[in-house]
């Protein structure tokens, strides 16, 4: 039994030696895939490369790199969650309203914000880790049980009159220093964080223990249950904040708000890499992924293409992304 253990925490870190390799890989061949559309935008149109577009692409990205650093983390534990949009709702209206009804500062504002997201990823937390229910069954039931309450406090209204407290994050010339969005400084920094804790941290290299094989990380003492709700908590807190961001320019706050976010999140996170089948995957690829959805997106109006062809790309990207991680995964266990 010693001799077997042993052998396990052993190959453990080749394994994960491996899995780094391969990430690290991956993060090459979306940068070097960034750069050529970024060329080849730039030579084709007069307008991408402007300081502005490029403004609008670094703010537009931010709130989905925000969320997707904690939706690394949920689906490197084999896990998912669907309900990101649902939690954003609630989040944005909660703040916009105590900003404009209770003229509440930005930092109370955001803490709000991140407790609201971490109640609600702590709701889904629990009902994964000791429901032993699959997480995307939960986190669509939780998505409609969010969106639901977030139209409970709009009230059937738009929240309108918004101030800007929350310029420093948001857009206009309050977010901006040297002409780069706070926001995005925001998730580089959030990104560094997470990197350092899942590849350096005994806590964080858990996670993929669990994705890897939960019932094994068990055996070797990880609190699997405790792992599988940090995540989802952490996913909830850096939802609350993108929230921030969202709203952070004031005015008009709708009652869509969030819609569709999940599939943002989702996106960047599986395009840059990580694994769907959990215990592997890198926040530095879902920085990338998340830049390579945003220029897309970016790309498609400039060219005055049709809308619809900007999810078309985006879902060609995710079918190769999966399809290449299947593929890897099937040749692992031949070998």
């Amino acid at each position: 039994m010693a001799s077997a253990t042993a052998g396990t925490e052993s190959a453990a870190p080749r394994a994960r030696r491996g899995t780094l390799r391969l990430a690290e890989g991956q993060e090459v061949v979306l940068a070097g895939l960034l750069v050529l559309l970024w060329l080849t935008l730039g030579l084709s149109t007069d307008t991408f490369l402007a300081a502005s577009n490029l403004q609008n692409i670094l703010f537009t990205v931010a709130p989905v790199a925000i969320a997707g650093i904690g939706m690394t983390a949920v689906i490197v534990t084999a896990g998912i969650d669907v309900s990101v949009g649902g939690t954003m709702a609630v989040a944005g209206v909660v703040v916009a309203k105590l900003i404009r009804d209770a003229g509440v500062g930005m930092l109370p504002a955001v803490a709000v914000a991140v407790l609201v997201g971490a109640v609600l990823g702590l709701v889904n937390g629990a009902l994964v880790a000791y429901g032993r229910l699959h997480p995307i069954i939960v986190t669509f039931g939780t998505l409609n049980l969010f969106r639901f309450v977030a139209l409970q406090i709009f009230d059937s209204k738009q929240v309108s009159g918004v101030p800007g407290t929350l310029g420093l994050i948001g857009g206009g010339e309050s977010g901006l220093t040297l002409g780069v969005p706070h926001a995005a400084l925001l998730a580089l920094v959030l990104a560094a964080a997470a990197w350092t804790y899942m590849r350096y941290v005994p806590t964080g290299r858990h996670l993929y223990a669990v994705g890897g094989d939960a019932a094994a990380a068990r055996l070797a003492g990880v609190r699997v249950e405790r792992r599988q709700i940090s995540v989802y908590v952490l996913v909830g807190l850096l939802v609350g904040l993108a929230a921030c961001v969202r709203i952070g320019s004031g005015g008009l706050v709708g009652q869509d708000i969030g819609t569709g976010f999940e599939l943002e999140v989702i996106a960047a996170v599986v395009i840059g890499g990580t694994s769907i089948l959990g215990g592997r995957g890198s926040v530095v690829g879902t920085l990338l992924g998340a830049m390579l959805v945003s220029t897309i997106t970016s790309a498609v109006t400039l060219l005055r293409w049709q809308n619809e062809l900007t999810q078309l790309f985006i879902g060609l990207f995710i079918v190769a992304a999966v399809g290449a991680d299947l593929l890897r995964e099937r040749r692992r266990r031949r070998l």
